[in-house]
């Protein structure tokens, strides 16, 4: 029943968007010319690359929405699927046309950047928590073989790009409430003179949670100074800061338990005393997090000539309470339950872009050097004093752990009349170090060097004024992050014999604007990677990974926008993916579905406003296929599901002053599913409920000096 439910939903949506002439909300991806870095970088029209690249701005960021999770505005970009885990101690679970579905935690697999500092380290791990969605201008996302040309762990990229602070001082303050105690206040101040701006932004969001265990507090801070230091040079200094203490962890339940309450942890049958108290509550599993980074980007021009340099520095504090049913029989490779670990980071981009006449058209060439460090003080202590547990025990893990990055790369696009030509090369060399400063279960100290030249291709002709056609190929890879390596398949000791993936990219592709406020984007793509990394066995929080056989994944990617009559639009983003293991392994089949990784992903809007835009209003559906949370698709899948959203929203003038309002009802239906999955979990604890129908009301007021 539900893959027919999934079906119509499907149905309905592309024939609401056609019936429509393909109605589209001017949030993302309209007729009106869109300027883009991330493909190029150097300022293109998305329409004339030869990538797939969708841009969320900010009316489609703050759409009647808290601008918590970076999920709420990226549901609307096909190929990428970005799942609310309902738990703010692991982050969102984001992939991009496969790539980083099987994260247990944060973002790996997709490159994360916000205002030219990476939001990924040089390991390719990523946190898509430290985004300040509120000061957001827009949001570009990549993918295909022009991501590649990010390096490691480049299967798409995510660039955020915050506002610049403009004309005179400006004050706002939002806040919002929903379901299971959801509350954020948000206050920001902006303004510019003299050629010096500002921009201010402080946050606070608190919630109970939908699951069980699952209550958090975060405080997120950003700060923007921007310098126009001559008429040709431009100076921005940014900082950011993130705290969350004691975010509670509801971990992933069993089919039975989220069958049987789908709130419910899982009950801890190993626990005598207390025969009810879950997992979660024994061993109480929680992670705090405090973070800040600084970052600076001078811009000079000479000429048609840019020079663009970016440098950041940052610490990462974790501490993080996981649950293990070994209890008092850990072995003594054991690590224990808590992790502790400080991180320093920094890293540089510089890059010179120049465009030159050649061969009767255009050579524009970018040539750069991008160069990371991450340097972890890294502990793990037993998660237990005699037979009280959930607290800090005796170490058993100290070490330093150093990752290291240094990524030469050129750029190069040529255009002359229908054409146009782009290359791209980029040598990557990734260091894992480690110190191990902790004997008494023997020495893991050791390195690993990873090496690997990226090389990109793509030609774009444009068939007439409204129709460009496109193809591109590249190669990609990924080294395992830090926390891949922590342990062999044994559960012990650093695994530095992981190879990375390497992938080979091939995209064909079509950008038409049809007729006057239409856009169809439509793409097919084959991604081969070998040596993919799969998990090996996970259990409590400790997964050990291996290098499985080849995998092949091949889908299509359309969307569609328009605007009708200026009062309505629409939007449809849909998926489809086939992502297999191409080689069998082990016990997992050739053929077997990559975990974590839907067939089909659909987003349909179909939205109104008035004409003076006081009023709006709109209905959105998302859907997803089932997906396997096991490579040998062996376990329950978490089923498909569609729900539908409607939102509505109002903004009053008076004066200086501007009022906004707005309310959202998510799944309308309460429809029952699965958000998440946890792939590999040894103890069959893999699914992560959604919510069922809830709701948000939120105002702001903002007064202009």
């Amino acid at each position: 029943m539900k893959r027919h439910a999934l079906a119509s939903s499907i149905i309905a949506a592309l024939s609401t968007t056609y019936a429509s002439s393909a109605l589209a909300d001017d949030a993302v991806n309209t007729a009106t010319p869109v300027v883009v870095v991330s493909a190029s970088r150097t300022e293109q029209l998305s329409f004339d690359l030869p990538a797939s690249i969708d841009v969320i701005d900010a009316s489609r960021i703050g759409a009647a929405q808290p601008r918590v999770n970076a999920s709420e505005a990226l549901a609307a970009v096909p190929g990428l699927v970005a799942q609310n885990r309902q738990n703010y101690a692991q982050d969102l679970q984001i992939s991009s046309r496969g790539f980083g579905a099987r994260s247990a935690f944060g973002v790996r697999g997709v490159r994360l950047i916000a205002d030219g500092v990476p939001a990924t380290m040089p390991d390719g791990q990523g946190q898509a928590a430290t985004f300040d969605l509120d000061m957001a201008e827009r949001i570009e996302v990549l993918r295909g073989p022009f991501s590649a040309l990010y390096g490691n762990h480049s299967g798409g990229v995510i660039q955020l790009f915050t506002r610049d602070p403009k004309g005179a001082p400006e004050l706002e303050f939002n806040v919002s409430a929903g379901s299971y105690g959801s509350r954020k206040t948000d206050l920001n101040a902006s303004g510019s003179a003299g050629g010096v701006g500002y921009l201010l932004d402080a946050s606070r969001f608190d919630t109970d949670g939908y699951r069980s265990h699952s209550a958090a507090t975060r405080d997120q801070a950003y700060a923007k100074l921007t310098f126009v230091t001559s008429a040709t040079s431009r100076l921005v200094l940014t900082a950011g800061g993130l705290r969350q203490n004691d975010t509670q962890d509801p971990l992933g339940v069993t089919w039975a338990t989220w069958q049987r309450d789908p709130r419910a942890g899982e009950i801890d049958t190993t626990d005598p005393q207390t025969p009810q108290r879950t997992f979660a509550e024994r061993y109480d599993t929680r992670k705090s997090i405090k973070h800040q980074q600084l970052g600076a980007t001078w811009e000079q021009r000479f000429g048609d000539d840019r020079l663009r340099m970016t440098a950041y520095v940052g610490n990462r504090r974790v501490i993080q309470y996981q649950s293990f049913s070994q209890g008092f029989q850990a072995p003594p490779s054991h690590s224990g339950g808590v992790v502790d670990f400080e991180r320093d980071f920094h890293g540089i981009d510089a890059n010179w872009s120049m465009p030159r006449p050649f061969l009767d058209g255009t050579l524009r060439s970018t040539f750069g050097i991008e160069a990371g460090a991450s340097d972890d003080e890294r502990k793990g202590y037993e998660n237990f004093i005699g037979s009280q547990f959930g607290v800090r025990g005796r170490l058993r893990r100290d070490e330093q752990d150093d990752v290291k990055n240094l990524d030469p790369y050129a750029q190069f696009e040529w255009e002359r009349d229908a054409w146009v030509l782009s290359a791209g090369l980029r040598h990557s060399r990734v260091t894992f170090d480690v110190d191990d400063r902790f004997l008494a279960n023997g020495n893991d100290s050791g390195s690993v060097s990873y090496r690997h030249t990226t090389p990109l291709l793509g030609v774009l002709y444009k068939l007439n004024p409204g129709l460009n056609l496109y193809a591109s190929a590249a190669r990609g890879f990924e080294t395992p992050t830090l926390s891949e390596v922590f342990y062999s398949g044994a559960g012990s000791g650093f695994n530095f014999s992981l190879a990375p993936a390497q992938s080979t990219h091939l995209e064909l592709g079509v950008k038409a604007m049809p007729m006057d406020a239409v856009r169809i984007n439509a793409a097919v793509f084959q991604v081969k990677t070998s040596d993919e990394l799969v998990v090996d066995s996970s259990s409590g929080g400790r997964t050990s990974y291996r290098n499985a056989s080849a995998t092949l994944r091949q889908g299509l990617e359309l969307s569609a926008d328009a605007d009708w009559r200026r009062n309505w639009s629409g939007r449809l983003a849909l998926s489809v993916l086939r992502a297999v293991y191409d080689e069998g392994f082990g016990a997992v089949l050739a053929g077997s579905r990559l975990p974590g990784v839907p067939n089909a992903s659909l987003y349909g809007e179909l939205a109104w406003k008035d004409a003076a835009e006081r009023y709006g209003a709109a209905l959105e559906t998302i859907a997803n296929t089932k997906l396997y949370p096991d490579d040998a698709n062996q376990a329950n899948p978490a089923p498909g599901y569609a729900i539908a959203n409607l939102r509505v929203q109002a903004r009053q003038q008076f004066g200086g002053w501007r009022v906004q309002e707005y309310a959202r009802v998510n799944n309308l239906l309460d429809r029952g599913y699965i958000g998440s999955v946890i792939v590999g979990d040894s103890n069959r604890r893999y699914y992560e409920a959604a919510p069922g129908r809830n709701w948000v009301l939120g105002a702001s007021v903002q007064y202009r000096f």
